[in-house]
């Protein structure tokens, strides 16, 4: 069993995803597929790394035709688990580097929202975005996500007192503080001049990069202590800022919106 089946198998993704601090991340998240889908009459979403399904099985709950891609078979039992049958979806385990399932230009929305915490060459990174552009339409959209490297410096390094340990251990940081990850470490972490530098290699451009949970995660105990009120008015005040982008390294993930060129 690898590390990430091990890590995804002991920890409950959708409750992440559910708690109050999470809800930013997910609510955000389905605000830039909403948009994207707009543009089309009878969209084809394809999912690579679905996880337990969060994103693919509530869209396919509404009625989208959704292809779900997933590594880890626990996470796809899970998702699975969700379904009664008589939602438009296939769901099957695979690997982001290797979409040859599907042919050229099959879908109008391709989303890697979980793929590149995971991924931790360039090579790699350049091949699972190369078979996200391959697979989607010209004029069609993919959505990235990322995990960011600055909230792991400012949280896990200085809030929770971890210091001395990256201190000692010269493996982990760079001169410039830039996180050297490992699969060990289990997440990737970017800077916002690292995605555009992997942009620059494919015909697409980006129309947005969002910061998807802003400052939920330096927040989390007070956000989950808002009442509703209280955090529906955080949550305007999130969308008010999430695309700004003196904002966006400070955010744990955020989602490149990209479009295919054609």
């Amino acid at each position: 069993m690898s590390l990430l089946e091990e890590y995804y198998n002991s920890r409950d993704e959708e409750q992440r995803l559910l708690s109050q601090h999470g809800q930013v991340e997910y609510l955000t998240t389905m605000k830039y597929i909403r948009e994207c889908i707009s543009h089309f009459a009878s969209p084809a979403i394809l999912e690579v790394g679905a996880g337990t399904g969060r994103y693919s099985v509530a869209l396919a709950k509404e009625g989208y035709s959704v292809t779900a891609v997933e590594l880890v078979p626990h996470n796809l039992d899970v998702l699975r688990s969700k379904l009664d049958g008589s939602e438009p979806i296939t769901a099957i385990q695979g690997n982001a580097l290797d979409l040859s399932a599907f042919p050229d230009s099959s879908f109008d929305l391709t989303m890697l929202l979980g793929p590149m915490y995971h991924l931790y060459t360039p090579e790699d990174k350049l091949r699972a975005l190369s078979e996200a552009v391959r697979v989607t339409k010209p004029g069609g959209f993919i959505l990235v996500a990322y995990c960011m490297n600055e909230p792991t410096i400012i949280q896990y390094v200085f809030m929770e007192n971890h210091l001395s340990e990256v201190m000692n251990d010269n493996a982990l940081l760079t001169d410039d503080w830039h996180c050297k990850s490992e699969p060990k470490e289990i997440f990737e972490l970017v800077r916002t001049e690292d995605i555009a530098l992997l942009d620059s290699k494919f015909p697409i451009d980006r129309i947005k990069l969002v910061a998807t949970d802003g400052a939920a995660h330096y927040m989390r105990g007070i956000i989950d202590d808002m009442d509703r009120y209280t955090f529906d008015k955080w949550m305007e005040y999130h969308f008010a800022t999430c695309e700004r982008q003196d904002l966006i390294g400070a955010s744990n993930h955020t989602l490149d919106i990209l479009k295919v060129r054609g």
